[in-house]
């Protein structure tokens, strides 16, 4: 028998792939959390949206139509989007038409 990664069935590291990217959470049953915060910014206010979990490249498409939506300028931080300003309620709105549930945490 050679030595080699050659497997046709029952290879236990691709089942356990395939079932966690097929165990994901449904956008409308997420914990996406916005959130209005100054710390860390001189001063300045941030809009911070948590709990989206998407993958990189989504997360960068849902971050350009925030921006235009809201009409100022964002980051892809980490694991979450950071929008400058208060805008928290187009932000809402704007994620809510997208599919998620979100809900403002905070003040």
């Amino acid at each position: 028998m050679s030595k080699g990664g050659w497997s046709e069935f029952n290879d236990p590291l691709k089942t356990i792939e395939n079932d966690t990217q097929n165990s994901v959470t449904p956008k409308g049953k997420r914990q996406v959390r916005l959130e209005r915060t100054r710390s860390g910014k001189k001063g300045k206010m941030v809009t911070v949206i948590k709990g989206l979990e998407l993958k990189p490249v989504e997360a960068k498409k849902i971050l350009k139509n925030l921006k235009i939506a809201c009409g100022t300028g964002g980051a892809l931080k980490g694991d979450f989007l950071e929008l400058q300003g208060d805008q928290i309620s187009k932000a809402q709105e704007f994620l809510f038409k997208e599919g998620f549930s979100p809900k403002q945490s905070g003040g």
